[in-house]
């Protein structure tokens, strides 16, 4: 009998389900600061945009500051500051979110070997994505993705390994990247700017033929 009215209080507070989910997260097992930072190592090796600290949180299932406390150890990792050496690469904090970047000493070393690496020809993903960023610059990676109806993730490291694009900004309230193109592409089109890439629309179908047939029937 003397447990029926707290039952009965906790069913009539609203907040009560918002305490009883705060205290199982409260008492939930904590990873240790070692692992949080292996889980946020092996995530932000594969990730193509800046990742907010919150994106980041429910990756790798730790709370916000004890990611925000992994990241600033991890920067302090590669940057030599925890007593090892400086490493080829850094933990860098771009438009509200983090991404490892290659350092910028070793960006034409990088560019080399990459190019190196890539066959001479483009493919013809690689050559419609390149046109859609051409004519829509600036232009983010799920933009492209959206007008061709694929995933270019790969397709823009190409074209960004090969020189041809570039990142113009990060947006600052998506973190997204925008992308535009580079002067070597006007090289290798043979062009002085990109006013002289030829009009698209002369080239699109006006649908017209569909109506022709429509209005036979």
């Amino acid at each position: 009998m003397t447990d029926e009215p707290s039952q009965d209080l906790e069913a009539g507070d609203p907040d009560a389900p918002a305490s009883r989910a705060r205290d199982q997260r409260e008492s939930a097992p904590q990873l240790p600061a070692a692992d949080v930072a292996r889980r946020l190592e092996a995530i932000l090796l594969v990730v193509d945009e800046p990742q907010s600290l919150v994106s980041l949180a429910a990756a790798v299932g730790s709370p916000v500051p004890a990611v925000r406390q992994a990241i600033e150890g991890l920067v302090a990792d590669y940057d030599g500051e925890a007593g090892g050496p400086v490493r080829g690469f850094e933990l860098r904090e771009v438009g509200g979110g983090w991404r490892l970047y290659v350092r910028e000493e070793h960006d034409v070393l990088v560019s080399e070997f990459v190019n190196a690496q890539a066959p001479s020809r483009l493919s013809q993903a690689a050559l419609e994505t390149l046109a859609v960023i051409a004519y829509k610059q600036p232009v983010t990676r799920s933009q492209v993705a959206s007008i061709r109806a694929v995933n270019v993730d790969s397709v823009v490291r190409t074209l960004l390994s090969r020189g041809l694009i570039t990142e113009l900004f990060t947006d600052a309230e998506t973190g997204a990247i925008n992308y535009g193109t580079t002067d070597a592409l006007l090289v290798n089109l043979g062009i002085n700017s990109l006013d002289e890439l030829p009009h698209i629309s002369p080239l699109l179908d006006d649908g017209a033929d569909g109506f022709d047939e429509e209005a036979r029937r």
